[in-house]
């Protein structure tokens, strides 16, 4: 394996883990404090219900020209976001979910946008409803499958290691995944199921690395027997930090291109990723391993040597 780290580096990570613990606690309150302070996340048309049509005008518009039209029809407080800049002006309309507004919706825009943009000025590309119904269920089932994932990585990493790496392993993953999730939150992006799928990605991803460190302090358990926990974690953390380097740098920058290149339809995924990889690689050297720590000195009854798997 190519290495950009000397092999005797010898880095205090451990020693900085409260420094960490603090960033980490703040970036999770004010990752909690924006989603309850705008009353929720900014969920799309999967998870929020109603009708999203996406329509590209011929000549240059403006969202409040494009509201004067939906007036007419009594959809005045749509939503209207600019769909790309670079493609001319294309936009998306987001009608909150009322079935009985969502009836024929794309037709009555159609109508009055003839009337004011005349039969060609304009294109109806892409129309998408999702009922109240389904809108739940989405919900739910987003919810249960980060849920599940959770333990069924608390379980496997409890079965291959010990109980208190599982616990650090998850600990780390609820980190990741609330950061990115208050990343969307911030920056008003919206949560759609292509991002639910980056957050999945983000704690598989994340999840691999820490396995990676915890195998090398399982190794160095029975190397180092007799020396201080934290001195064998930090060893160990310097000992793979050629490897996490190198992998998170290299999904980081394929992820940087998909989200500069990639255009809008993958911009949210890929910021999801961006976010996602950076707090995963933070985690896996600041939070995961310091926690075995933390879980350490207050039940040290629990020690151990590592199972052999």
């Amino acid at each position: 394996m190519i290495r950009i780290i000397k092999p005797e580096i010898n880095i205090d990570f451990v020693g900085k883990r409260w420094i960490a613990f603090l960033l980490s606690s703040i970036l999770i309150v004010v990752s909690i404090l924006s989603i309850i302070l705008k009353g929720g996340l900014n969920f799309g048309i999967d998870f929020a219900g109603g009708t999203l049509v996406q329509i590209k005008f011929k000549e240059k518009t403006s969202s409040s020209e494009i509201r004067r039209g939906l007036r007419d029809i009594g959809l005045g407080d749509s939503i209207i976001q600019q769909y790309s800049e670079k493609e001319g002006d294309e936009y998306i309309i987001r009608v909150k979910n009322t079935s009985s507004v969502n009836e024929g919706l794309s037709d009555r825009i159609q109508e009055t946008f003839q009337k004011r943009y005349g039969q060609y000025g304009f294109e109806i590309r892409r129309v998408e409803m999702v009922g109240p119904q389904v809108e739940k269920e989405l919900r739910y089932k987003a919810l249960m499958a980060l849920i599940y994932g959770m333990i069924g990585i608390l379980a496997y990493i409890t079965f291959r290691f010990e109980f208190r790496f599982a616990l650090g392993g998850v600990l780390a993953l609820v980190h990741d995944t609330i950061i990115t999730i208050g990343a969307f939150s911030i920056t008003d992006r919206e949560f759609t199921l292509p991002v639910l799928a980056a957050v999945l990605t983000i704690v598989g991803f994340s999840i691999n690395d820490t396995i990676v460190i915890y195998d090398r302090i399982r190794e160095n358990l029975r190397k180092m027997a007799g020396k201080k926990l934290e001195v064998i974690i930090n060893s160990s953390i310097n000992e793979t930090l050629s490897r996490t380097i190198l992998t998170s740098g290299t999904v980081l920058f394929v992820v940087v291109a998909l989200f500069i290149l990639g255009g809008s339809v993958i911009h949210d995924f890929a910021f999801a990723l961006i976010v996602g990889v950076i707090a995963g690689t933070y985690s896996t050297v600041f939070v995961a391993s310091p926690i075995v720590i933390l879980w350490e000195k207050f039940f040290p009854g629990k020690k151990g040597k590592g199972k052999r798997r």
